[in-house]
Formats: structure tokens, C-alpha cells, sequence
């Protein structure tokens, strides 16, 4: 299957940019927070309001929309109450350890690999739509809320409406469902600075695992060895349950779906942690295992139900 290993070595090859420029000290340690502030603030905004905006919202209100919802809250849910159960970490680490669990890589990876494997990526705008319009901003609430300090109903509404990863996706769902269309001189200089999101996050996580082995005890081992079973096996597991019995996919339909759910974790979660400290190093670790590990993830669904 092609599009799985040409996907996997694209990411890679960014990645492994990045942790070279910092081994031969090209970019010191200080450019991965400007890389990651930028992409925060500038080009994944940018990024995220092209594609919501380009996308067919109601259309994606089918089938596949509530599947990568409730797969990716069963999962996420399973996370926490393990999280709560067995390794009793602080509500934000919590949330980065259930997002990296649930969060696919769907635009770097899902797009080549749905298109080499079942012919057309239309099931990737589905799930881009869940994560960029109900779980980013879901995840980025908690987070902007576990800062420690005690929290208000006004804080709580405020809260959602200050990042402007979610406000480029709010711009961009009302741009989709009234159908305008921007003039080139704004759209023009919002494509120039999406096109930089993706390498950007890339080279910054890259940058990251200079000088850090993964799997470090201290650094939440057991948090990234159970987020990566539930985003490989749980996730794939539960969406081909869901699917077939409870939607009544079946065929290309169906694997299309699993696929989806067998992707590895967007570096998009280690893009989320990094403003605010907490989780990095478990969304790192987690980004690096299932990517490595999604290969092989993805060559047995298309063998089993393909």
C-alpha cells in the first residue's frame, strides 16, 4: 500500500529536518517556541480557516461525522478514567494524554493514504471537521482553564473565544454554510501562510527530540505506552465495531473509516500542549510511537477488511 509508506516518509523526512538542524545546532533551542508560537498564532489559524472554509459542512453531518465523534470520545474517555484510575495526573496532562489517544494526523497523513488506498480522500473532511471544530477546541478550553487559578462561568465562556485556532475555524464554518467567497487579495495572503502551518509544526516537533530520548520514566512512559495502544488498536477496534453493527458500514465504506481511526497522532497535539507546558513530553513520545508503529497499523486494516 503505497500512500501508507509515501505518507509516513513525508512527515518524516520534515521531521527529521528539524532534529538535525538541532543536533548540528543549525537552530538552537529557542526557535522550536518561536516555530511553535507562530504556528499557534499565525499559519495554523491561517490553515484551519482554508480548509473549514473550503469544506462541505453539511455534508459531512452524515455518516462519518458522528463515527470519528463518538470513536474518538469513547477512546478519549477511556483515557481518562484510566488516567484517574491508575495514574492520577492533573486534569491538563489528562486532556493531552486522551487528546494524542484520539487526535488522527488526517491532513499530512490521512489524505495520501485515503487516496492510494479506497481511491478518494472524502472521508478525511469529516474528521477534519470533528477535530477542528468540536475536539481542538474542546481539548484547547481545558487546557486554557487548567491553568490552576479558580474557575469562573465567565472564564469558562470567554475562554473558547480567545484562541485563535478556534476562531479561524468559527470564521471559517460561517464562510462554508453562507457560501461567500473571499477576494484574492485576502485569500491570497491566507493561503501564503497556511502552506507554512504544516512544515512549520513538523520542523518544531522535530526540533523537540534532539537530546531527548523517548520512553523516559520521569516523562510519563505509562501515560505514552497506553494513549499509543488506544490510538494503533483501541481507536481502529472501536470504529469498525461502531461502524459495522451500530452505522451498517461495510466494504470500502467501511474500511475508509478504520483507516481513518488506525492513523497516528497529529503533531497538531504537541502544537496544543506546547503554549501552555503541560503534557509535551507524553504528546512527543506519543506523536513519535504511533507514527512509527502506524505502518504497520495501517497495512493489517487494509489486509482485514479490505
Amino acid at each position: 500500500m503505497g500512500g501508507v509508506v509515501s505518507g509516513i516518509l513525508i512527515v518524516s523526512a520534515v521531521i527529521a529536518v528539524g532534529y538535525l538542524a538541532a543536533r548540528l545546532r543549525i537552530l538552537g533551542p529557542e526557535v522550536q517556541g518561536a516555530l511553535t508560537r507562530t504556528a499557534f498564532y499565525v499559519t495554523n489559524p491561517a490553515l484551519l480557516f482554508t480548509v473549514v472554509a473550503g469544506s462541505d459542512i453539511r455534508a459531512a453531518l452524515g455518516t462519518d461525522a458522528p463515527l470519528a465523534l463518538l470513536s474518538a470520545a469513547i477512546v478519549g474517555l477511556l483515557y481518562c478514567l484510566l488516567s484517574f484510575l491508575f495514574f492520577r495526573r492533573p486534569l491538563a496532562e489528562t486532556a493531552v494524554g486522551a487528546m494524542a489517544s484520539s487526535y488522527a494526523n488526517a491532513n499530512n497523513i490521512g489524505i495520501p493514504v485515503s487516496l492510494y488506498a479506497v481511491g478518494t480522500a472524502q472521508h478525511v473532511a469529516p474528521v477534519l471537521l470533528v477535530q477542528i471544530l468540536v475536539m481542538a477546541p474542546f481539548y484547547l478550553t481545558v487546557l486554557g482553564l487548567a491553568g490552576g487559578s479558580r474557575i469562573s462561568w465567565r472564564r469558562l465562556l470567554v475562554q473558547p473565544f480567545a484562541n485563535p485556532m478556534i476562531i479561524a475555524s468559527g470564521l471559517g464554518a460561517a464562510v462554508a454554510l453562507t457560501g461567500w467567497t473571499a477576494p484574492d487579495l485576502l485569500q491570497k495572503p491566507i493561503d501564503m501562510l497556511a502552506g507554512g502551518a504544516v512544515p512549520m509544526v513538523l520542523l518544531a516537533f522535530g526540533l523537540s527530540l534532539a537530546g531527548r530520548a523517548p520512553l523516559q520514566k520521569d516523562d510519563g512512559r505509562t501515560e505514552t505506552l497506553v494513549a499509543t495502544f488506544l490510538k494503533i488498536a483501541g481507536m481502529p477496534l472501536i470504529v469498525w465495531a461502531l461502524g459495522r453493527f451500530v452505522f451498517g458500514l461495510e466494504g470500502q465504506h467501511l474500511l475508509a473509516s478504520v483507516i481513518m481511526a488506525a492513523l497516528p497522532t497529529a503533531q497538531n497535539v504537541f502544537l496544543f500542549a506546547s503554549p501552555y507546558g503541560r503534557g509535551m513530553s507524553v504528546a512527543r513520545d506519543v506523536i513519535l510511537c504511533t507514527t512509527v508503529l502506524s505502518v504497520g497499523a495501517l497495512l493489517i486494516v487494509a489486509w482485514a477488511v479490505g
